[in-house]
């Protein structure tokens, strides 16, 4: 009885469908302070004067939180059943430790084991990214998370349109700007990938100004981008808007439904 008391406290502190009460958890807060700290410590140890004479010291910090992110990642592994998404037994830890959360968790302790493997330059800068994505991880303490998560499932076709949509006009705008300037900017403009590169910078509303169309016809063709650009960013930014609004609103309805 103790044992499934202990392993049911555990489970409403890390897992957020398991807590009623709004904001994180205490047990949740902690973990998230841990990987913040953590990728602050892997953007420093970049830094060739904060490394050098402090070397040992970012190696100790980074065992510490391995072994801190070890030991969060068995107590996930154990209470896994507790949710009841996952089965009961050794079965529900199996099935939870093959999802891409509990897969995260581990991508989370391998950098030190890179580390251990060799000191080549390499495998350090693998590490050191690895670190950072630690970050992706504060996605699962948050029910909005997962609301976002659900809002995309459900609008992948629309969604899944859209990106298709935006690359025909994508290939559209790039051969028509390289019908209009190939033979006066063939540096920027000599193809149709290289086009693409002026294409992208634009429809994303980006425009680094580093290519220009000098053609009369390519400013036309290139102000018809720029304004399908802007049409082909809030199309995806309406549809999820929506989504996420529908999401929110079945869950007040029904505060207890569980993904």
């Amino acid at each position: 009885m103790a044992r499934t008391s202990l392993r049911s406290w555990f489970y409403h502190q890390l897992d957020p469908l398991g807590r009623r009460e709004h904001g994180l958890a205490p047990g949740n807060m902690l973990v998230a302070s841990l990987i913040l700290a953590s990728c602050i410590v892997a953007v420093l140890e970049t830094e060739p004067e904060l490394y050098e004479g402090h070397g040992r010291l970012f190696a100790v910090c980074e065992w510490v939180f391995a072994t801190l992110f070890l030991l969060e990642y068995g107590i996930r592994l154990w209470i896994a059943p507790e949710s009841g998404r996952y089965g009961e037994g050794w079965r529900g830890v199996l099935r939870y430790a093959v999802t891409p959360v509990a897969l995260l968790d581990l991508l989370a302790i391998l950098p030190v084991f890179l580390l251990l493997a060799g000191t080549d330059a390499f495998i350090l800068r693998i590490a050191r990214l690895l670190r950072l994505l630690r970050l992706a991880r504060l996605g699962r303490f948050s029910l909005a998370m997962h609301d976002m998560l659900e809002a995309l499932m459900l609008r992948s076709y629309e969604l899944g349109l859209s990106l298709v949509i935006g690359f025909l006009l994508l290939l559209v705008s790039s051969t028509m700007l390289y019908l209009c300037e190939a033979a006066y900017q063939p540096d920027d403009f000599g193809s149709i990938p290289r086009a693409m590169w002026w294409s992208v910078s634009t429809l994303s509303t980006v425009g680094y100004g580093d290519a220009i169309p000098v053609t009369v016809p390519g400013r036309i063709f290139a102000g018809l981008t720029a304004v399908g650009g802007i049409i082909l960013i809030a199309m995806p930014a309406g549809i999820l808007a929506a989504a996420f609004s529908d999401v929110q609103q079945r869950r007040r309805a029904n505060p207890d439904r569980r993904l």
